[in-house]
């Protein structure tokens, strides 16, 4: 596996790896898909976007990083991550979580903050805690899946200086 920054003759194995997310309902926000235009703007538009390859050119996953809010709190990252499904379970979204979090610092970020993870998505909770963040807080029906239901979500950081790290002691069970 090899991760590089999004290359454009990529895009159209992009969307459909992004849109995949997009149509499950259980993970992103976004409720509508992109087309090739609009994922390469929406490429363009992050501080740092990448791809996964495995042979040849073969796309299994991506992520994008940006800042989490703007301009006093601009110093703390967001990400986010979708890998192919028959790319899970062999370490794809782990070694894009662990990419991401040596880009942020790259780019100067002080943590990596994630707003909104599913409390029962527990392949990617636990996941983001092998991979060193912790739950900061439990939002009770933070995220409304495509069936409508609300689902609990956690909120969970990574700081990029270890001497800051969050407490511990935060309820972690849905």
């Amino acid at each position: 596996m090899e991760i590089i920054k999004w290359q454009s003759w990529a895009l159209p194995r992009l969307c459909d790896i992004w849109n995949g997310v997009v149509r499950g309902g259980g993970a992103f926000p976004q409720e509508e898909e992109l087309d090739e235009k609009g994922m390469e703007a929406f490429l363009q538009g992050q501080s740092y976007a990448a791809m996964l390859c495995g042979e040849g050119k073969n796309v299994w996953g991506m992520y994008i990083l940006h800042p989490n809010n703007i301009g006093r709190c601009g110093h703390i990252a967001n990400a986010s991550y979708a890998v192919d499904e028959k790319a899970r379970g062999r370490g794809a979204g782990h070694a894009l979580v662990l990419h991401s979090l040596k880009k942020a610092a790259e780019l100067g970020f002080k943590g990596l903050q994630y707003n909104a993870v599913l409390c029962d998505n527990l392949a990617a909770v636990a996941t983001y805690r092998d991979c060193g963040f912790q739950i900061l807080a439990r939002v009770p029906g933070g995220f409304r899946d495509k069936e409508g239901h609300y689902r609990d979500t956690f909120i969970m950081f990574h700081p990029l200086d270890p001497a800051e790290a969050p407490p511990a002691g935060i309820q972690e069970k849905c």
